[in-house]
């Protein structure tokens, strides 16, 4: 069985899934809402696999977005997908939440709303926190969104909903399958931008000298 995490936008989810034949099947797929991650992820994991008379020994692999988005469901969401396969000694990918959109929605490039007039922006493996005019003169093809402020910017861009984790699993098996597999101790956060508290800390005040 796969599980796949994604907690990295407004509404996470859980995915757990089978393969066969190369190919992702018998997904089921459970929501969380924003800002309980760090209470229900673990819980809804646990009912995934209950409901299937199954337990963590099951899994096979776990596939987690790893943002961008939102800085605390990026790290609830790795830190829990790192303890599993730490504690499973099963493999783990970490997939992009550009990516998986740009997959999904058949396009190489892909623009998520990082907020403050901001956009994350990714086209083929290239990836940055753009302004929307800095995007609209890159763009080389279809670009792909989520996102009805995204659309507002990009009136050309192909909307699709939101990527979830049952779509990362399908992007992430093919990396599976060819054992392209992450070392879990240097998987972190895909953030693309500095956290609140890193932009708006305090400057040491000088200290008087004699």
């Amino acid at each position: 069985m796969l599980l796949g995490i994604d907690t990295c936008g407004a509404v996470g989810t859980v995915a757990l899934a089978s393969r066969s034949d190369g190919t992702v099947s018998q997904v089921e797929q459970k929501e969380l809402a924003g800002k309980t991650y760090s209470a229900q992820l673990v819980p809804m994991i646990q009912e995934l696999l209950r409901e299937r008379s199954l337990g963590p020994k099951d899994l096979e692999a776990v596939v987690v977005v790893h943002g961008p988005g939102s800085f605390t469901g990026v790290r609830v969401g790795v830190s829990t997908a790192k303890a599993l396969a730490e504690s499973l000694d099963i493999p783990l990918l970490a997939v992009s939440r550009l990516a998986v959109l740009a997959h999904k929605a058949g396009t190489e490039a892909a623009a998520l709303d990082a907020g403050r007039g901001e956009f994350y922006f990714r086209q083929q493996a290239d990836e940055a926190l753009l302004q929307p005019e800095k995007i609209r003169g890159s763009i080389r093809g279809p670009l792909a969104v989520c996102e009805e402020s995204a659309a507002q910017a990009f009136p050309e861009a192909i909307c699709v909903e939101p990527p979830s984790a049952s779509d990362a699993l399908v992007f992430a098996l093919p990396r599976l399958l060819a054992k392209d597999l992450d070392d879990v101790l240097l998987i972190d956060g895909n953030y693309l931008r500095r956290s609140d508290a890193e932009l708006f800390a305090k400057k040491p005040i000088p200290t008087a000298i004699g």
